[in-house]
């Protein structure tokens, strides 16, 4: 390992970009730099670090087992340069808070939303902006990349490196539902008992990759109890192609009770036991702006006036999620 890879920062960013989208195009879209010069950094870290950190083809480009073990250290360096800029770096211009803060609300009708409306009703001065990959595994690679500054979701559905570089905080239980087709002999119920499914199958974004943490959570949830997940399929990009390819398939859907509507669709709670999902406001590690301040105080305000953070008796909650909070990860 040499002693000084410079410019790191420019070299590890490159690396984690091709890393994470396993296309050159693509990576060197999502830095903004020309492809040459991105697979000219790529060569330059792989000399320095004496180690071929990809196989390429035309057709394809996989991370060697050199590349598997770079990447987390590369992740919290990334993250220590991150922390550093924030901590020492030149303050913003005054009186606007300095630069906007990036956040992922997840979706136009959600927790993350409601603690968005209420940070900027509690900060005007401040500018929020609001971007919607609807799942916590892509908002998360945002982070990372350094594109996005806060996101909402289920910080413990996360891979354990890539948790490594992040902070959380959770904001609340949130209770999980079914959004059925209305001619769905369970659509009847006010709530649906989860032994009601058993022989079910369940739509919960299998084969989206910005969504896996919630699959995840599908997975867990339906283990045991006869319910199926459904099969991969390709991302569904905003609310009107979610509604129109769930109606055309006629899924059911696992979901939580603050979900947008579905024309032809109902939202039924579940119960015996009452699932729960939790939804963490989760930032990178080391960030310090003002927007983050009110984003954690809006998000404690709303929890303690509303019991979000209340487990109801008789709940289900993973335990890979429930060990994480325990330990306050």
């Amino acid at each position: 390992m040499p002693s000084d890879v410079s410019p790191a920062p420019r070299l590890l960013r490159a690396f984690v970009a091709v890393a994470e989208e396993l296309h050159f195009t693509r990576a060197a879209g999502r830095l903004y730099v020309a492809q040459q010069a991105l697979s000219r950094d790529i060569r330059t870290l792989e000399r320095e670090l004496r180690a071929e950190l990809f196989v390429r083809s035309t057709r394809r480009v996989v991370l060697t087992a050199e590349g598997e073990r770079l990447l987390p250290h590369a992740r919290r360096v990334l993250a220590a340069y991150a922390a550093l800029g924030e901590e020492f770096g030149p303050p913003g211009p005054a009186g606007d808070g300095g630069r906007p803060l990036a956040v992922d609300a997840a979706a136009p009708v959600s927790t993350g939303q409601r603690v968005l409306d209420a940070a900027r009703a509690a900060a005007p001065e401040l500018e929020f902006v609001a971007r919607y990959r609807s799942g916590l595994t892509g908002a998360a690679a945002e982070i990372h990349a350094g594109r996005l500054d806060a996101a909402f979701g289920r910080y413990a559905g996360l891979p354990r490196d890539v948790r490594a570089g992040l902070s959380h905080r959770l904001v609340r239980y949130e209770p999980v539902a079914v959004l059925l087709p209305g001619g769905h002999p369970l659509a009847q119920r006010e709530t649906v008992p989860l032994a009601a499914l058993a022989g079910e199958t369940l739509y919960a974004g299998a084969g989206n990759p910005d969504t896996e943490e919630w699959t995840d959570y599908a997975r867990t949830l339906f283990e045991g109890r006869g319910i199926r997940l459904a099969g991969p399929f390709p991302k569904l990009e905003g609310e009107q192609e979610f509604s129109r390819v769930v109606r055309a398939r006629g899924w059911s859907v696992l979901a939580t009770e603050v979900f947008i509507g579905v024309p032809g669709m109902v939202l039924r709670p579940l119960a015996e036991p009452v699932p729960l999902s939790p939804v963490s406001l989760v930032w990178r590690r080391g960030l310090r702006h003002p927007g983050l301040r009110v984003l954690t105080e809006a998000a404690r305000a709303l929890g303690t006036r509303e019991g979000w953070c209340v487990r109801p008796p008789g709940s289900w909650l993973p335990e890979r999620d429930a060990a994480l909070l325990r330990a306050g990860d």
